[in-house]
């Protein structure tokens, strides 16, 4: 199958309530012909699909669905504007949880009188209170557990016919099963009771069982729906970014209008307090923005004529137009969303083993159900009462809800929590993967570096100051569109010094600069101009050239009227927060290597600042994915930070794949974690973030398993009442998910 036959789509499922479910539906799609790959997550309900769309299509898909049971929902048509309108989906979420409070609602109010009569109705204090006979109270029962159990019960049964047209099975079933036979043996107790010889007062009866099982089921669901609704909380947070509107420049005149009919190249203003409406660049005015919302960095950030602003950020203390450059679903918080969405509906490989479990889990649970019964009745000769009891508790027990919920809960909060402290993780995979680690290879320029040269250090001679040594080689190089002079003239602007007119300019190719200034004769270049123009540099001079030369400090020579009048240094120095995150990653015992293209001289005087020991360098760009490969085959799980278009095969190739967000679109694209704001601090908040989400992981998936290993056995004994069974079984889920929802509260 070729690439571009491929196609990924994602679908709402209705219907399903636990990891069986999602057994189910994945098993059915797969058969359909032309589907390379299904994934299936229960908290956000949904199915991504990857097909070729010349053999399958949504109505297959469909059709596949309500087969095993269960609905699947049309996608959503595109929307342009995120905030204006809710989709088919969102719209039809909100009508489930309604449906499902009133189900409740309308459940508990016929439960409680049930429970309080069951359990007093044959008290002498009762029955004075309330002179019916034990048949008219058994008849008043079975009337309200009717009403719970073919109204608010009526989606369990429902459910579990279809499935078992299909000769399968799933967490409806158990429910369905275990109301189903208390509710049917009362209900022949008080109409038929000469069919089990219980008597002209009908006997015992199980009304108060079934419809307290369906109350705080239905009671679980309701705060599960809560809960799974919280672990989305991001996507809602970042789809509430964007202002409703923008104000666009038309035919010479500012005009409101809905951000959905923005175009690209139109001229939008925004003033102080206001939200930048789309991503675009400023063509006039200058202010501060807040990109907390991105970065995570509290401090504003200076934007003037060429800067790119961000559709979402807040606009501080100025004035300006910007050109849309992106609007609709090509903004950069609409990417997010869908990286953000794809990630969270991903698996990570820990959720196999629960799959596994699911895949056999209900109809193993009805064998032991089943045993149970005819042990108790037939072996150990107990009443046919007491050993349906045991039967319906085993049946009600029984949770794969908390099992499903398990991964999919904690990956939602844990790539929720990554996107809003600015680390956008494409995967489940790629965030389990981080945990294990071991080897961090980093390029250099623009990851370990700021990846621009800056002026580091400044040597005057001959008697002339450092601003005037600034102010003259400033203003010739502004004349130079080379790096190093670029940065000089930057160093010197933020200085506040005012540059001048040079009165003569000739660059002169791979050495400099040869011009004149107010009658001064200027050489600005390389050592090896000095050297051809017979300019003297003493021996002290030298000696501090080939001293900062070591640390990696490119040496650029001035000088005036045939004598030198000092070297500037310039070098792309290391980030701020550099040296920091590598002691941290040593203390996680986790090795750093740089990887770079840079001779090893210049490469060690990084390393050296940086706190790298391991250094590779002289790396030709097609050499680096090769580098990984070798490293990977000395049992290293390696992860690769970089933010060029040269690191992308390695990106690509390593474990795990970390690009910097202020480099390349390719190497972001070929990343399985971006660095939003560009900072490498991000890296250690990456790693606690997959150390502390896979750990929420495992504790969910513990008391998942060890829920069932210890319920299903005391009610298989006859030490659980179906009742209490019910309320366990409905909390079980509610507690994985606010396990999960824990997760929010960590600090990056």
């Amino acid at each position: 199958m070729k690439p571009d036959e491929i196609k990924t789509l994602t679908l709402p499922v209705e219907g399903m309530t636990c990891a069986s479910c999602v057994a189910r539906v994945e098993k059915v799609l797969k058969k359909v012909q032309g589907v390379n790959d299904v994934n299936v997550n229960l908290a956000t309900e949904k199915v991504t699909l990857t097909f070729n769309p010349a053999l399958a299509d949504v109505t297959k898909f469909s059709e596949a669905v309500s087969d095993a049971g269960y609905k699947l929902l049309p996608p959503d048509e595109e929307k342009k504007d995120f905030q204006e309108t809710e989709s088919p989906t969102e719209i039809h979420h909100k009508e489930a949880y309604k449906k499902l409070k009133s189900e409740f609602i309308f459940s508990a109010i016929l439960t409680i009188p049930v429970f309080v009569i069951s359990m007093l109705g044959f008290t002498s204090w009762f029955e004075n209170w309330l002179p019916l006979s034990a048949v008219d109270i058994n008849k008043l029962l079975f009337l309200a557990t009717t009403f719970v159990m073919f109204i608010s019960g009526r989606r369990f049964f429902s459910s579990a016919w279809k499935l078992l047209k299909h000769l399968s099975a799933d967490m409806n079933t158990l429910v369905a099963v275990g109301t189903g036979t208390a509710y049917v043996y009362s209900t022949i107790s008080v109409l038929f009771p000469d069919l089990i010889n219980a008597g002209e007062t009908g006997g015992h009866v199980y009304f108060d069982t079934a419809v307290v099982i369906i109350t705080l089921i239905l009671m679980g669901r309701l705060l599960e729906a809560g809960a799974k609704a919280r672990t989305s909380a991001a996507i809602k947070k970042l789809l509430g970014l964007q202002p409703k509107t923008a104000r666009v420049i038309r035919n010479n005149s500012e005009t409101d209008i809905p951000i959905r009919e923005v175009i690209t190249g139109e001229l939008i203003i925004v003033r102080p307090g206001e939200k930048i409406p789309v991503d675009g660049e400023i063509q006039k005015g200058y202010s501060s923005v807040d990109e907390s919302m991105i970065s995570g960095e509290s401090m504003p950030v200076e934007k003037t004529i060429g800067s790119k602003v961000i559709g979402g950020t807040i606009n501080k203390n100025g004035t300006f137009t910007f050109k849309a450059t992106a609007v609709g679903q090509d903004t950069f918080i609409a990417r997010i969303i869908k990286l953000v969405e794809q990630a969270q509906g991903s698996k990570a490989p820990i959720q196999s083993l629960a799959d596994k479990v699911a895949s056999v889990f209900v109809p193993v649970v009805i064998g032991i159900a089943i045993l149970t019964f005819l042990i108790w009745y037939f072996v150990i000769g107990v009443s046919f009462t007491i050993s349906m009891l045991s039967f319906i508790a085993v049946l009600v027990i029984a949770c794969p809800c908390a099992l499903g919920l398990a991964t999919p809960t904690a990956i939602m909060v844990g790539t929720g929590l990554g996107a809003s402290n600015g680390i956008m993780i494409k995967n489940a995979e790629s965030l389990e993967r981080l945990k294990s680690v071991n080897t961090i290879v980093f390029d250099k320029t623009g990851t370990i570096t700021i990846g621009k040269p800056v002026v580091t250090d400044i040597l005057t001679r001959n008697g002339i100051s450092e601003d005037e040594l600034l102010k003259i080689t400033a203003s010739i190089e502004r004349k130079s569109e080379h790096p190093l002079g670029i940065a000089i003239v930057n160093y010197t602007l933020d200085k506040k010094i005012v540059l001048a007119e040079p009165d003569q300019f000739n660059s002169l190719t791979g050495n400099g600069i040869e011009a004149s200034m107010n009658g001064t004769n200027v050489l600005i270049g390389n050592y090896h101009l000095m050297k051809v123009k017979e300019i003297e540099v003493d021996k002290s001079t030298n000696d501090e050239v080939e001293k900062l030369s070591g640390k990696g400090k490119t040496p650029v020579f001035i000088s005036m009227n045939k004598k030198l009048s000092g070297v500037i240094f310039v070098a792309d120095v290391i980030h701020s927060e550099t040296k920091n995150v590598v002691m941290g990653l040593k203390k996680k015992n986790i090795e750093t290597i740089m990887l770079t293209g840079d001779n090893s001289r210049t490469a060690k005087a990084i390393a050296d600042e940086a706190g790298i020991e391991k250094i590779i360098s002289e790396v030709k760009p097609e050499e680096k994915a090769e580098v990984i490969k070798k490293l990977q085959a000395e049992g290293k799980i390696v992860a690769m930070v970089g933010d060029g278009i040269n690191d992308s095969p390695a990106l690509a190739q390593a474990d795990v794949g970390i690009a910097i967000g202020t480099g390349t679109d390719i190497a972001i694209e070929s990343a399985d974690i971006t660095l939003i704001n560009g900072n490498i601090k991000d890296l250690l908040n990456a790693i606690t973030l997959s150390y502390k989400t896979i750990s929420t992981v495992k504790q969910n998936l513990f008391w998942a398993f060890i829920y069932n290993v210890i319920g299903i056995p005391l009610a298989a004994f006859g030490l659980l009442n179906p009742m209490i069974a019910a309320g366990a079984m409905a909390m079980s889920s509610v507690s994985v998910v606010s396990n999960s929802l824990r997760l929010r509260n960590t600090k990056l």
